[in-house]
């Protein structure tokens, strides 16, 4: 994801008018163009998204879950937009048709190698700030995953082969294939 050159702040008006098909992510007022995911990635966000989707229904639970495309507004302001690989949200007065208007409880980001800088640092401070509860970086090329729970200030490392447990839902442990 590369950083327009130019000093201009850009808003929520300028990620919708980006051509069909072209995705950005909007981070203080600067553009940040996605990739395209690749195979990999798309089955891990599938993988994670029916665990957890599987896990709520099961126990009657009030969050949802949404795999990206999905638009995040993270602050009060239109200089944050957001597409996390995956978002749980348990407070519905935060979901509207355009997607979530602030923090989700849960976000989950699957590392690419052009994402990595975004992940693993900017998203980190930009989620943390806006309430997140709980975030995952899914590092697929070093077959890790980082979890932050901001609610207990800590953070973790799981390979893939390990159980992780969810913060945010007692029970709940997704294994990464």
């Amino acid at each position: 994801m590369e950083a327009l050159r130019k000093e201009d702040i850009y808003t929520l008006e300028d990620i919708y008018a980006l051509p069909d098909g072209e995705r950005a992510e909007l981070i203080d007022g600067k553009i940040y163009y996605m990739a395209p995911p690749n195979t990999r990635h798309q089955r891990l966000v599938s993988d994670l998204h029916y665990q957890i989707k599987d896990f709520i229904k099961r126990n009657d639970g009030e969050c949802e879950v949404f795999p990206a495309p999905f638009a995040v507004f993270l602050n009060e302001n239109d200089k944050n937009y957001v597409e996390p690989d995956i978002s749980v949200i348990c407070d519905k007065n935060k979901i509207t048709d355009k997607g979530c208007n602030g923090a989700p409880d849960w976000a989950i980001e699957i590392v690419s190698p052009s994402s990595r800088q975004m992940d693993y640092y900017k998203k980190l401070f930009k989620y943390r700030t806006a309430g997140v509860r709980e975030y995952w970086v899914v590092d697929s090329e070093r077959e890790l995953v980082t979890v932050y729970n901001f609610e207990k200030d800590s953070m973790e490392e799981f390979s893939f082969d390990k159980d992780i447990p969810a913060g945010i839902y007692e029970g709940l442990s997704l294994k990464i294939e």
